[in-house]
């Protein structure tokens, strides 16, 4: 009898320890399982960033410009700004202040002038000049160039060691008055990979840029500067 009893209750504790084994191994595969699914929701949301940028021309004005920093900040936003060097070199601390946000400043001559044929010196004087005050502000190099009108002529980028940064989504914010107008079209046409023209010196312009960004990063995209989506 004596015997019989151990027998049962070995059983019973082989059996318990055998159960509590399996309880182990499904947990195990449970959270391996969850992790592997992590991993992969991982890699999804990384493949589905869908990438765009803003830039804007003509800057820095001396209060919108400042807005526009106020709202880029406030939302997370990079943004790349094209700057001619007459108005660098009057408002040297909005100039500060986009590098130590995290902003690209590139070169847009100095006066706004327009390459044409009779004018490459002069056009190419301005983009040196340019590039100098924006050194002696930032201390750093400027590597891109939003040449006015779209103009331009492909041996500056060997002889400047400049890069060109034209664009592929504008809304005329220069020529309008009306926000909502401005602002459906910056969002009607905008996709993956699009860079967007936009102007800071017009108080619509900044209005309409920053309602526009809700919009987008609304959508779901995701605001970077111009060398991420050319060179990534």
């Amino acid at each position: 009898m004596k015997k019989m009893l151990t027998a049962i209750l070995l059983f019973d504790l082989i059996a318990g320890l055998l159960f509590l084994g399996m309880q182990e191994m499904r947990r195990y595969r449970s959270v391996e399982a969850g992790s592997s699914r992590a991993a992969i929701i991982g890699e999804d949301r990384v493949e589905d960033i869908k990438k765009i940028a803003i830039t804007f021309d003509d800057g820095p004005h001396p209060s919108y410009t400042e807005q526009l920093l106020d709202g880029l900040k406030e939302r997370g936003v990079h943004a790349t700004f094209f700057v001619t060097g007459e108005h660098a070199q009057l408002h040297p601390d909005i100039i500060r202040r986009m590098q130590a946000e995290g902003h690209i400043i590139g070169n847009h001559t100095y006066s706004h002038i327009q390459l044409t044929e009779n004018n490459r010196e002069k056009f190419k004087e301005e983009l040196i000049k340019t590039n100098e005050i924006l050194k002696e502000i930032t201390g750093e190099e400027v590597q891109y160039v939003r040449p006015p009108y779209g103009s331009w002529d492909k041996s500056f980028e060997k002889e400047l060691n400049m890069f060109p940064v034209l664009w592929t989504v504008d809304p005329l914010d220069w020529c309008s008055k009306n926000v909502n107008c401005i602002t459906e079209k910056i969002v009607s046409k905008t996709g993956e990979n699009d860079i967007i023209l936009m102007h800071d010196y017009y108080d619509t312009s900044v209005t309409a840029a920053l309602k526009a960004i809700d919009e987008l990063l609304e959508e779901g995209y995701t605001f970077v500067t111009v060398e991420e989506i050319l060179f990534d």
